[in-house]
């Protein structure tokens, strides 16, 4: 059994929907929790600090470990508020899994700046206010895992959604360099794209009927998402730098591949006709590689090249 006996978690976004089977699934493995939740709505208005209590409360009656955070991620002190908390309380850190988040669907071209800056501040700000705070006290201690919610919205598209998919993919690009720098010190980074009912579902289908009907709605239980996150958060993980998708107990690996393309001969002068002459050849989706850094795109370039990066 993965045991997180003697660990300590953040979990934020953990009074509701994922958040909370994340919390509850880690403190019934051991955990001392940090229940972190501001208690605003969906659309992020509004605080209510039992949301977080409810959950320390079902914690702690099972027998578990938890304490409750109601600080913001959307700014530095709040991520420095959360981290604190959970070593002042428990004395380190081990893992967090960054969940907090906001959500509303609006049209592109109706789009505001402050509904686009709100989402931003909340999932990829509040992603890194978190996370560079909890990132020191791991590298003290040469051991640290993160999670981070990311979205299969920010990594393939959905109507609507810009502003979340936008900051849902920043989360990708965090997750990278903090699982390179990491790396070093023992501290692991990946991200999971989750789908699972929850609030972000229930407020914004309108009619509760669907939920009911709907054979995808009715397969997508929060729970199923858990399993995922408690593994990546564990001991046992030894994997970094990849991004997991789970939707109705299917988990799989989603990942960004670099195709071969074409490459002009060294010296040629290159226009727009000569990529329309190759775009087979350059849009082509294999053969692929998968790099593990910036530098392995570079790597294979200079490589055809017969060339160096020195």
């Amino acid at each position: 059994m993965i045991d997180f006996s003697g660990q300590v978690a953040v979990v934020t976004g953990a009074g509701r929907g994922l958040g909370r089977h994340y919390a509850l699934e880690l403190a019934r493995r051991g955990a001392a929790v940090v229940v972190n939740d501001v208690g605003a709505t969906m659309g992020g208005v509004g605080a209510d600090t039992l949301v977080a209590d409810q959950v320390v409360d079902e914690i702690t009656h099972a027998g578990g470990t938890a304490v409750a955070s109601y600080d913001s991620v959307a700014t530095p002190a709040g991520g420095e508020g959360i981290v604190d908390t959970a070593v002042e309380r428990f004395g380190r850190l081990d893992a967090v899994i960054s969940n907090a988040g906001i959500f509303s669907a609006v049209p592109f071209d109706e789009l505001s700046s402050h509904d686009w800056r709100h989402m931003l501040s909340v999932h990829l700000d509040g992603g890194f206010h978190l996370a560079q705070p909890a990132f020191r006290i791991m590298k003290a201690q040469q051991y640290g895992r993160f999670v981070f919610v990311a979205s299969s919205a920010g990594a393939f598209g959905q109507h609507l959604e810009a502003h979340y998919a936008a900051a849902k993919a920043g989360l990708l690009g965090l997750t990278n360099v903090i699982a390179l720098e990491g790396a070093p010190h023992g501290i692991l980074a990946n991200t999971v794209l989750p789908f699972g009912i929850s609030r972000m579902v229930t407020e914004t289908l309108g009619d509760p009927a669907v939920l009911e009907e709907n054979g995808f709605f009715r397969a997508i239980r929060p729970e199923l998402v858990t399993p995922l996150v408690a593994f990546l958060a564990s001991r046992e993980c030894a994997l970094t730098h990849h991004n997991f998708s789970a939707c109705a107990g299917r988990f799989a690996r989603v990942f960004v591949g670099l195709g071969r393309g074409w490459m002009a001969d060294p010296g040629d002068r290159v226009d727009a006709d000569d990529i329309a002459a190759h775009l087979d050849e350059i849009t082509a989706a294999e053969p692929y590689i998968i790099p593990g850094s910036i530098y392995d795109e570079v790597f294979e370039v200079t490589q055809r090249l017969g060339t160096t990066t020195g």
